[in-house]
């Protein structure tokens, strides 16, 4: 009997630990086998976590930081604007650090200095930009500092545009994905850092045309063993301090996925960590219409409407998309719904009646909702309450003339013709 209480109060604690400890994600059971000390990979679309690795961790970024700063140049510039590569563009780059591609005084359009920041990662360039769209340098890293936090950037500051060490220069794998994101859905940005190689026209500084730039990012390279056929960019960096980093995008089928792999030991191992976490999300999620625009999300019935309009059809105004694993992409999911205050008839089609909220892996993704065909008002309760008023009306005019009547009978009764008591 005493065995008996115990295995109960064993189990009994087994499953209140079940209950109170959290539930882990598909992504956190996973061993990656991941080299680099952060990392992360995101669906493109959405921003959702698909996989992290202490990826809310300060780290430098070293030259990934030029994805913001193309960013910032393309929300600022126009490509065919000109830029002078001045004195400071050259010289505020530390000992160390190439600055061997620009000349002093040369003019190049914006276009050609995002390339020649986005392939081979010129530094001066970078500082070109910089001083180009905010005046200075310092100027351009508080431009830099304000997007991050508009993007949601919880733990970055810059404090150059180019990445450059310097210890007031950090980030994290979560905020760069958020910051790649916003940047691959410029279509010029995405364009350039899927491109292999690009060549500098001719300038004012320099005659020939044999400035071939090729991209920093073995991924897109064909003839690499880093290659990856679904890629497209986006960028590498590295510093002693900041390790070898990359993020990257690939698109394959319906998905799209960036990944950011921040502090790994060595080049190929950057590479490799990319490739197994593009081909975890290939493998392990899919692509699902949670609700599509024009559904209908539920029918109700409608106060004060006609018989014939009274069933009101909930339609999302638009649609919900999102990622989940495989083994979810059958699931229904119903939604919560709220409805506008005092909801009754009449109401024309179209109209915004309330809203869907539905809850894919803790987040939450909310619709309009519209009114799916017109609701009449019905007037039958306020007839037969006017019928009733008129009817009461009459009743209350109709007794005191019946009154009237019964008394003017009542003396016409009692008067006597004259001579009426002779006759008799």
């Amino acid at each position: 009997m005493k065995f008996k209480k115990i295995i109960l109060c064993l189990m009994a604690c087994i499953l209140g630990l079940s209950i109170l400890l959290p539930v882990r994600t598909l992504a956190d059971n996973n061993n990656l086998n991941i080299n680099a000390e952060s990392a992360i990979l995101i669906d493109g679309d959405t921003g959702k976590v698909l996989y992290e690795k202490s990826a809310y961790e300060r780290r430098e970024p070293a030259s990934t930081t030029k994805i913001m700063t193309a960013l910032l140049t393309l929300e600022n510039c126009n490509l065919d604007d000109v830029a002078t590569v001045t004195s400071e563009a050259i010289t505020s780059v530390p000992s160390g650090y190439s600055t061997d591609l620009l000349l002093m005084g040369e003019e190049l359009t914006i276009k050609d200095l995002l390339y020649a920041l986005l392939l081979p990662s010129s530094n001066e360039a970078a500082n070109v930009l910089a001083i180009h769209v905010a005046g200075s340098i310092d100027s351009f890293a508080s431009m830099m500092n304000t997007k991050a936090v508009e993007l949601g950037c919880k733990n970055t500051h810059f404090v150059n545009p180019n990445g450059v060490h310097d210890d007031n220069h950090y980030t994290t794998a979560y905020d760069l994905s958020l910051i790649a994101q916003e940047a691959m859905k410029n279509d010029t940005f995405r364009q350039i850092v899927s491109t292999a190689s690009y060549t500098l026209p001719s300038s004012n500084k320099y005659s020939r045309i044999d400035r071939t730039l090729i991209t920093t990012n073995d991924l897109i390279k064909k003839q690499s063993e880093n290659y990856y056929e679904y890629a497209v960019g986006i960028k590498t960096g590295f510093t002693t301090p900041a390790g070898n980093c990359l993020i990257s995008s690939a698109t394959k089928d319906d998905k799209n996925l960036i990944a950011v792999v921040l502090k790994s030991n060595t080049d190929s191992n950057r590479y490799n960590d990319v490739k197994t976490l593009f081909n975890y999300g290939f493998d392990n999620f899919s692509r699902k219409d949670v609700v599509k625009s024009g559904d209908i999300v539920s029918t109700i019935d409608v106060k004060n409407a006609t018989s014939a309009t009274k069933n009101l059809n909930l339609v999302a105004e638009t649609g919900v998309n999102t990622i989940v694993t495989n083994d979810k992409l059958n699931n229904t999911i119903e939604p919560e719904i709220t409805l506008n205050e005092d909801l009754q008839a009449p109401i024309k089609k179209d109209a915004i009646v309330g809203t869907a909220t539905y809850t894919v892996d803790n987040i939450q993704y909310t619709v309009n909702l519209k009114a799916g065909n017109d609701v009449k008002k019905s007037y039958v309760l306020y007839i037969v309450i006017a019928i009733a008023i008129i009817a009461l009306i009459l009743i209350l005019f109709e007794k005191p003339n019946n009154k009237k009547k019964q008394k003017g009978k009542r003396k016409k009764s009692n008067v006597r013709p004259i001579g009426y008591y002779k006759a008799r």
